[in-house]
């Protein structure tokens, strides 16, 4: 039960998001104060449903789909 992902996890990665154009995984669960793990889940959720997208500058970053 603890690794499901809740819409009010996906929801705060996603508000995170709309306050910056691109972001690492690790700096997203430290500004929403979650678990790196979960937000990890959250983000590849986010990905699969189409609302974010993985860019690579060198490294790998994600940032809102169309944003």
């Amino acid at each position: 039960m603890a690794d499901e992902i809740s819409d009010e996890l996906k929801q705060k990665v996603i508000d995170y998001l709309k306050t910056v154009s691109k972001a690492k995984n690790k700096e997203v669960a430290k500004a929403i104060d979650e678990d790196k793990h979960l937000v990890d889940k959250a983000i590849g959720a986010l990905s699969k449903e189409g609302k974010i997208e993985y860019i690579y500058l060198g490294a790998s970053f994600i940032k809102l789909k169309d944003a």
